[in-house]
Formats: structure tokens, C-alpha cells, sequence
């Protein structure tokens, strides 16, 4: 296997710095805006963007959660042995309101789509908009876009994308993996 790393170090914190003032030139003081980190893996990078963004917004209260989709996705009766879901943690209210749904990388578009099939179950919000660490284009199976790009990655089927976390896998970083 062939790895190259895309980002790490100083131009990870970098890119997630700014996708913070991208979404804070959108959404000024997120009066009307919540961010939800999609299970299992988009919920570190929510906890990164609403951690910066409460340096750069002191005073701001950012409403922020997590949700899972186990039962949403289209192939979860196709998986062998017990699904075990993931915690959905909303305490507030997503109606009217507007959504940013965060993943660490969009690839299919299988995992936002089920997302928003899940964030219906807790109303009608004005507007959705997705912020992605990763973006793999060219793979997409539906036709799903994200607002916020950290960066963009032109893949194969063939290769992967890992992201690593400091808080489950000890570094910051984004590698991917081909075949020699």
C-alpha cells in the first residue's frame, strides 16, 4: 500500500480555522443555526469547529449535537451480525432552524442523505448545509455537494481515505491509501 498524507500538523488546525470563519461569514452569531456531527466519526470534527469557533465567539452561545444514522442508512439490513447505533444528543429544537451537518469525509453521498432522512424525526429546519473535512469527488452515487470544504481529493474506488483523530488515534491527520 501506498500512503501519502494530505494534512497534518499546522494545516490541519489551518483548514478547520477556516471553515470556522466561512461559517461564521454565513451565519454571523448563529442565532438561528445549530451544527450537528454525524456518528460515528463527524462528531470530532463538530467538537473542533464549535471549540474554535467559541475563541473567535466568546460570548456566543452555539447550539451543537450529534446524530446518528445506523437505521437511516439504505444498506443497514444488508450488514452481517448486530448493528449497534450510535447516541443521537440533541437537546434543542431544529425546527425553522438552519442545520450544518458535519462529517469528516464525503464520498458517496449514501451517509448525508441518510442524515437528513434522521433529521427529520426532529422537524422541518428552514435550511441544511453540510461542512466536510474531506471532500472525494468523483464518487458520488448521489447528488449531494457540500457548502464547506476543508479540502478535495480526487479519488478511485480503489483508494481510501483515513482521517485520523487526536482524540481516538493519537494525531491529527488525513491519508490516503492506494494500491501500489
Amino acid at each position: 500500500m501506498q500512503r501519502l498524507t494530505l494534512l497534518d500538523g499546522p494545516k490541519f488546525q489551518i483548514t478547520i480555522k477556516r471553515l470556522c470563519h466561512q461559517l461564521i461569514e454565513n451565519h454571523n452569531l448563529f442565532e438561528n443555526s445549530v451544527i450537528l456531527g454525524i456518528q460515528p466519526r463527524g462528531i470530532f470534527l463538530a467538537k473542533r469547529i464549535v471549540e474554535e469557533l467559541k475563541i473567535s465567539l466568546p460570548k456566543v452561545k452555539i447550539e451543537s449535537g450529534n446524530l446518528d444514522i445506523t437505521f437511516f442508512r439504505d444498506d443497514f439490513r444488508r450488514k452481517d451480525g448486530l448493528l449497534i447505533p450510535s447516541s443521537t444528543e440533541i437537546d434543542f429544537i431544529i425546527e425553522g432552524k438552519k442545520v450544518i451537518l458535519v462529517d469528516d469525509v464525503l464520498w458517496t453521498g449514501r451517509t448525508i442523505r441518510a442524515a437528513m432522512d434522521a433529521l427529520q424525526s426532529f422537524g422541518r429546519p428552514e435550511k441544511v448545509e453540510l461542512l466536510t473535512l474531506v471532500d472525494r469527488r468523483f464518487s458520488r452515487h448521489l447528488p449531494i455537494e457540500a457548502d464547506y470544504i476543508g479540502i478535495k481529493v480526487d479519488t478511485i474506488a480503489s483508494q481510501k481515505v483515513i482521517v485520523s483523530w487526536k482524540e481516538t488515534d493519537h494525531e491529527d491527520k488525513v491519508i490516503l491509501l492506494s494500491e501500489k
